[in-house]
């Protein structure tokens, strides 16, 4: 899942980058409106996680530009205040969550769980395809019923590959999907972490290369 925090308060922006990334999510960040917009324009996010009084461009003008703009990034919207009319007004702007601080973490990671299912189309609750099987709630990947040990990054990519149910995936669109902004296009480290992955998951090979197009997944 690609996340998109856009907050000023650096610590509380800090904090909630690192604790996603835990959570295995691949995430950015922008101190200000003005940064946050331009990086909510250029690259597709599943979630944007938006302070609502933001300097530069306000977060109202964001979240209400991602609505107009027919995206797909569901938007939790924060803010230091709470009550029911900031609620109904954030929702009304296209915001689809409102979350006021201070907030508990682990309802941050929740409601950017449940926003990151409705970005995407529908998958089912386990991911299977052939003998091996992931579950994306549970964080876990087994083959024949064995438990396969993956990193972040491998089971992000495996996630993505099985998701897609056999359509091709590009290695540019696997930087996307699963690393930060701070990947480098021009590395290896799709190969690389896909030579892991394979070596992992063992015989029969399950990931099959696409020659000039990228990675695909289909039943054996």
């Amino acid at each position: 899942m690609r996340v998109l925090v856009i907050e000023d308060e650096r610590a509380l922006a800090d904090a909630v980058t690192r604790g996603l990334r835990r959570e295995g999510m691949a995430v950015d960040v922008a101190y200000n409106g003005t940064d946050g917009q331009e990086m909510a324009t250029v690259t597709r996010y599943d979630v944007l996680v938006l302070d609502r009084d933001l300097p530069g461009v306000h977060g109202d003008v964001i979240c209400a530009e991602l609505a107009a703009s027919g995206s797909l990034t569901r938007v939790l919207m924060l803010t230091a205040s709470g009550t029911v009319a900031d609620r109904v007004e954030g929702l009304g702007i296209g915001a689809d969550d409102y979350l006021a601080k201070p907030f508990a973490f682990e309802e941050l990671v929740a409601r950017v769980r449940a926003l990151g299912r409705r970005a995407t189309p529908p998958a089912p609750p386990v991911l299977t395809v052939g003998d091996v099987e992931l579950d994306p709630a549970r964080r876990v990947v087994s083959r024949a019923g064995r438990p396969v040990d993956l990193t972040r990054k491998e089971f992000g990519v495996l996630e993505v590959l099985l998701s897609a149910r056999g359509a091709v995936i590009s290695s540019e669109e696997l930087l996307e999907r699963v690393w930060d902004a701070n990947a480098d296009p021009f590395t290896t480290t799709v190969r690389v972490t896909m030579m892991t992955l394979r070596k992992k998951l063992g015989d029969p090979p399950l990931i099959e290369t696409v020659v000039g197009a990228g990675y695909r997944v289909t039943p054996r």
